[in-house]
């Protein structure tokens, strides 16, 4: 299994999360550019999908344009090879839904993931104890499988946390995606139990939407997932992304955005 981050964590993970196709192909590859200039440490990299049942509004709209404009889970893997001709060396990890992958048929998945340079798999829908086949395919083919975790699995948190592969994604509270003001009061709890088995770093998603939220988790985690914050701003941009002639201003409109979560001057080496 590749490991997605060197060990140990010099700095916080940065890891943002955007749609594959939103507004268009070309736009997401210069989009993963800066957001590595930005500071990323690695990206989510979302396929579209017609039922996103993890996704809150925001990033429902950013699956239907992109699947308006055409993209596909195929279509988004071929994205990654260009983004790393434009100098993306960060970890790209795939976020989908399994009927995706379930229609293209686990041995031709797991070769456009190795042919596309993908280096990890979340796959929101499947729960863990559903896994193992998937698992078994990543480490074959060198590829981390992300675990997500919520407050309320209970009794479940040891067994997805001493089994987590490149990071275990906290889910910071119930519910789908989306921006929210504040978190719930038991998080620091629910972190400290996931950080007690966990032997990769435990990162906090779904809902991280500011600065000042990154600065009150960097205490109780290693890193944050931010996703519709950054999507709501694509979408505030797209007009201008789907013009050549100003596209240049809207990506350093977004990157100049991206840095606003405080991680520009934290680059992570990539292994």
């Amino acid at each position: 299994m590749k490991t997605l981050f060197k060990q140990p964590l010099q700095n916080k993970l940065f890891i943002p999360f955007i749609t594959a196709g939103d507004p268009h192909g070309d736009a997401t590859i210069d989009l993963a550019v800066a957001l590595q200039e930005a500071g990323a440490s690695a990206i989510e990299l979302g396929i579209p999908y017609s039922d996103p049942v993890a996704d809150g509004p925001v990033i429902q709209k950013a699956s239907s344009r992109a699947l308006k404009n055409g993209m596909n889970i195929v279509k988004a893997m071929k994205l990654v090879p260009e983004m790393r001709k434009k100098g993306v060396n960060i970890p790209i990890i795939l976020f989908t839904y399994y009927n995706p992958v379930l229609q293209l048929e686990q041995e031709s998945f797991f070769a456009l993931l190795r042919e596309n340079t993908i280096d990890g798999l979340l796959i929101p829908d499947i729960p863990f104890e559903e896994s193992t086949e998937l698992r078994q395919k990543c480490q074959e083919h060198s590829i981390s499988f992300i675990s997500l975790v919520a407050p309320t699995s209970s009794s479940r948190i040891k067994m997805i946390a001493e089994s987590a592969e490149g990071f275990v994604y906290c889910v910071s509270s119930l519910g789908v995606t989306g921006v929210r003001k504040n978190f719930d009061n038991s998080i620091t709890s629910f972190l400290d139990e996931v950080k007690q088995y966990s032997n990769v770093p435990v990162v906090v998603g779904f809902g991280v939407s500011s600065k000042e939220q990154v600065e009150e988790l960097s205490s109780i985690c290693d890193g944050v997932v931010v996703g519709s914050a950054l999507v709501r701003e694509i979408e505030r941009l797209q007009t201008s992304l789907l013009n050549e002639s100003t596209r240049i201003k809207a990506i350093e409109e977004f990157r100049e955005f991206a840095q606003t979560f405080g991680f520009e001057n934290e680059r992570k080496e990539y292994v």
